[in-house]
């Protein structure tokens, strides 16, 4: 087999932060798919990945020299309920590799088996799932937001059992970490500052190295963490995009957008839509991530405060110090993405209420969100109103709309065109709609087939960029196609 550069650093931290684990073996593994580009950054040769040395370390059936297995521990809040142990219920790390750009990245296998953190699950993930997580993680790459990456799937030959039989598959997963809130909260449950205190300083190692430098390191590690997620959850919602399960384990401390279960991206806009069918009370719809983040945030500064001061008190000013400039950051943030999507100007503060009449009019209107975004920026160019207006319901609404957009961007002004060029770089013509994920997963699920799941990555890796090879991939779903609901992939 070739050599995967391993350099595992995880695994020298306490053996109670994780169990040693194999992946299981399965029947007949097959390359579903492979992400090229990904494999050359992180210095893999992606022939040998896409052979059959590297298709039987994809699919847990051997693993490469130098891979140390593990399934990591971590508790958690899921919908505001504390579950002191989840863990790595149905994922292994292989082990840590340092890329062409020198970053620490870990590969890891979903749907590898049990682990000691199953919890009585089978440990494996059926095809369905894999193909959203790469879909939607390498969409949102190309999105310029933050996320763990694809590198390959694989269907395993093997039936999974969930409400019906389904094939079995594979999926590995980049992250420049999986340390998440729910990894503090485990040993903050415990009591265990010895271990709180070696993942704190491994963490600040990894991803925060400048707050080594700091006069108070964990302090500045916690501010680190809420800017990371101030800024990541700003834009999610610049997108319309809905995580759907903003659970304390499905927050990194990184800052990197993680597991894609029930997420979505809003068609017909709404600030209270909810797409997982899990999420019975809207507590993580689209207006309430930042709410849902702030929450998780919280809970993270809690397992810090023993590591922030021996004083009591003292810890607890320090951490809520730290919080309150969570809504400040995510303001400016929101702000600013709304300015660059809408052609205001940068400084434009007072024009924000704009905004939020902006999206209100969307809401009344139930216009779609990606479209809309789109077709202001072909009408900031010149072109013809009519592409905008015909979304609306009411032409007066339009009417009043327009005259007030006019007003607060003054696009006749020297400086507009710069304002045109970044509403074109913030305003995709192409996201992963419901529709066309589920129309992937189906034509797999039924023929086996994977022309919708190619064309759908096809379609979204230059999301930017006018292409009329992918037209159809720029529409709303018709009424028919709208997917009301998603699903967990567990």
């Amino acid at each position: 087999m070739s050599a995967i550069a391993f350099d595992n650093s995880y695994v020298r931290l306490p053996q109670h932060f994780f169990a040693n684990v194999h992946p299981a073996t399965v029947s007949n593994p097959q390359l579903i798919r492979l992400n090229r580009e990904l494999a050359v950054e992180l210095g893999i040769d992606p022939e040998w990945l896409g052979a059959a040395d590297g298709l039987a370390m994809l699919s847990g059936n051997r693993l490469p020299p130098g891979a140390q297995p593990i399934a990591q521990a971590y508790a958690g809040h899921q919908f505001g309920g504390w579950v002191p142990q989840l863990g790595d219920g149905r994922a292994i790390l292989l082990g840590e590799v340092v890329g062409s750009d020198g970053s620490r990245r870990d590969i890891q296998l979903k749907g590898s088996g049990r682990t000691p953190f199953s919890r009585g699950g089978d440990g494996k993930a059926a095809l369905g799932p894999v193909l959203r997580e790469y879909v939607l993680s390498e969409a949102m790459a190309a999105l310029r937001v933050p996320t763990t990456r694809a590198l390959a799937a694989v269907i395993t030959g093997d039936i999974v059992r969930r409400e019906q039989a389904l094939p079995g598959a594979i999926f590995t997963r980049v992250a420049s970490s999986h340390i998440r809130v729910g990894t503090f909260q485990f040993f903050y449950g415990q009591n265990d500052v010895d271990g709180l205190r070696h993942l704190a300083d491994y963490a600040i190692e990894r991803h925060y190295p400048e707050a080594k430098q700091a006069e108070h390191p964990y302090q500045a590690f916690l501010e680190a963490v809420i800017a990371a997620q101030a800024k990541l959850i700003a834009q999610w919602m610049h997108l319309g995009f809905i995580h759907g399960v903003m659970n304390t384990d499905n927050m990194t401390v990184s800052g990197e957008t993680i597991d894609y279960g029930p997420c979505a991206f809003l068609d017909e806009f709404h600030p209270e839509k909810v797409f997982s069918s899990i999420d019975r009370n809207g507590r993580y719809a689209w207006s309430n991530q930042p709410v849902a983040g702030h929450w998780n945030l919280t809970r993270h500064a809690e397992t810090l405060l023993p590591l922030l001061s021996h004083h009591g008190a003292e810890a607890r000013a320090i951490a809520e110090s730290a919080l309150a400039t969570f809504a400040g950051q995510f303001s400016n943030h929101y702000a600013a993405g709304f300015r660059a999507k809408l052609g205001l100007k940068p400084d434009s503060a007072a024009n924000d209420v704009f905004i939020s009449d902006t999206l209100s009019t969307l809401a009344e209107q139930k216009i779609d969100y990606t479209i809309f975004f789109r077709r202001l920026t072909q009408v900031a160019a010149g072109g013809d109103n009519e592409r905008l207006s015909c979304l609306f319901v009411s032409a007066d609404a339009f009417i009043s709309w327009f005259t007030k957009w006019r007003e607060a961007t003054q696009p006749s002004g020297d400086d507009f065109p710069a304002r045109l060029t970044t509403m074109r770089s913030v305003n995709p013509i192409r996201i992963p709609r419901n529709h066309r994920v589920e129309e992937a997963i189906q034509q797999a699920h039924t023929t086996g087939g994977l022309t919708a799941f190619n064309r759908l990555i096809a379609a979204t890796a230059e999301p930017f960029e006018e292409n009329g090879e992918f037209a159809e991939f720029e529409l709303a779903p018709q009424p028919n196609e709208v997917v009301c609901k998603t699903f967990c992939g567990t």
